[in-house]
C-alpha cells in the first residue's frame, strides 16, 4: 500500500523542486488514506491539500507530492 507525503518547500531554500525533501521541507503532511495505485495516491494528496487552509494559501511555496510504501512512513512523535 502507498501513503502520500505532501512536502511544502520554500522557494528561498529549494530553488529546484527536485531538491525538496522531507528534511528541508517547511511542512511535511502525511495523507491519512492508503492506496494501492500511484495515480490514486497523487489524486488523494492533491484533494487533501486543497481542503486545508494551508493548501489554499501557499503563496510562493512549492508543493511536492511523494507516494511511498506505507511501511516506510514514520509518524512524528
Amino acid at each position: 500500500m502507498l501513503t502520500a507525503l505532501i512536502l511544502i518547500c520554500s522557494v528561498t531554500v529549494t530553488h529546484d523542486l527536485q531538491d525538496c525533501t522531507r528534511t528541508n521541507a517547511r511542512v511535511v503532511m502525511s495523507v491519512p488514506t492508503e492506496t494501492a495505485n500511484p495515480v490514486t495516491c497523487f489524486m488523494h494528496a492533491q484533494a487533501y491539500l486543497a481542503e486545508t487552509s494551508l493548501g489554499q494559501d501557499l503563496g510562493t511555496d512549492q508543493v511536492k507530492i511523494v507516494c511511498v510504501r506505507s511501511a516506510t512512513v514514520v509518524a512524528a512523535p
